[in-house]
């Protein structure tokens, strides 16, 4: 059987979604490939959408907000102007024949724009195989509904209204959650996972930034250290090391562990009480898998911005703004901890932590 999954440059979340579906395939002895597809045509093209996107998001983000919410608002799933059409009339044969001559049995997109395509070349007839796409974020993007594909594989059943009104069929919905590594699966007890850590034994904060390290993270660190409960703080800056040298030269009454990019956040989740993050969706579903209360910072506008009211809405999560500080969140979970059970059971039943294994097994039976 041979699998191939479709990613795009922008944003680490469809890529990561895409790796961890290739590593379980693989593991399974199916021969699965991943295609970057913006990469694959235009070197330049895919310089520009990653750059773009993360400038957008990072440096532009109400504009980025603005565009997403006026998508949003309109019905696009008769009109002419979409990813499809703009990108087929370049792409359409050239990728076609690539993948005609993979010859995958199933095709999987983790990104809206390489569903749109896979549903473009097959109802022009150049291509006829099973197609899945991953919504990656607990939100039904704009222009899914315009994907005319086999499955939609979602976070949650709690997304199913969602899908219906955008006119998806319910026997076309896979709720199995965002497919993630492994690891996240598995939990390893507090006291053993901050030996690992080589950190005390007490109360942890994790202080996760994403890739790019976004976000006030300085702000919000001082604001914490001002609590007098006792506690920890371990922080994962990502590829920012502007952020690393800054948080390294605080000077606080709490302990902090600052790290750069890490490979054992897994490990770091198990060792927290509670994670400080923004609500990207693979950020979110690892901390679900791992039953982490979760404060959410900084919420991209667009996508994020939804997962934010999803996750507050369905008591997983406290989220801080303006007039909610971060030490007023943190204080709170703190001082009553039955808010804080209440929220670990909350995420333990939405978290899907075997997302991987299950959409991973159902393709295998699909293919066979």
């Amino acid at each position: 059987m041979r699998v191939l999954i479709l990613t795009i440059s922008a944003g680490q979340g469809h890529n990561k979604t895409a790796r961890a579906m290739c590593d379980y395939f693989r593991s399974r002895q199916v021969e699965a490939s991943i295609v970057d597809v913006y990469k694959y045509f235009n070197t330049a093209l895919y310089k520009l959408v990653d750059k773009g996107y993360l400038l957008s998001t990072k440096y532009m983000p109400k504009t980025y907000g603005n565009i997403y919410r006026h998508i949003e608002k309109n019905d696009y799933r008769d009109k002419r102007f979409n990813s499809v059409q703009i990108s087929s009339r370049i792409v359409a044969r050239q990728f076609a024949r690539y993948i005609s001559e993979k010859n995958p049995d199933v095709v999987i997109a983790t990104h809206i724009f390489a569903a749109d395509l896979m549903s473009g070349f097959r109802k022009r007839g150049l291509i006829d195989v099973k197609t899945l796409g991953i919504i990656t974020d607990f939100t039904v993007h704009p222009f899914w509904e315009t994907a005319d594909i086999d499955y939609y594989v979602t976070p949650s059943e709690l997304l199913g209204n969602q899908l219906a009104k955008k006119g998806i069929p319910a026997d076309k919905v896979l709720p199995f959650g965002i497919p993630i590594e492994e690891k996240f699966s598995r939990s390893m007890d507090k006291q053993a996972a901050r030996k690992e850590l080589g950190i005390e034994d007490k109360t942890t904060i994790f202080v996760i930034t994403g890739s790019m390290g976004y976000g006030n993270v300085i702000k919000y660190i001082r604001q914490m250290d001002r609590l007098e409960q006792d506690f920890q703080i371990v922080c994962v800056c990502g590829n920012n090391k502007h952020l690393k040298e800054q948080v390294d030269k605080l000077h606080t009454h709490k302990k902090i562990y600052n790290f750069g990019f890490v490979n054992n956040v897994d490990v770091m989740m198990d060792a927290a009480d509670y994670i400080v993050s923004k609500p990207g969706g693979l950020t979110v579903s690892e901390a679900l898998a791992k039953g982490l209360p979760m404060i959410l910072i900084d919420p991209i506008p667009g996508q994020e911005d939804r997962n934010f009211e999803f996750l507050l809405n369905n008591g997983l999560a406290l989220g801080v703004t303006d007039t909610f500080p971060i030490d007023e969140a943190l204080y709170q979970l703190m001082q009553n901890p039955n808010r804080a059970q209440y929220m670990s059971h909350m995420v333990r039943q939405v978290g899907k932590p075997y997302a991987c294994k299950q959409l991973g097994d159902f393709i295998i039976e699909l293919g066979n």
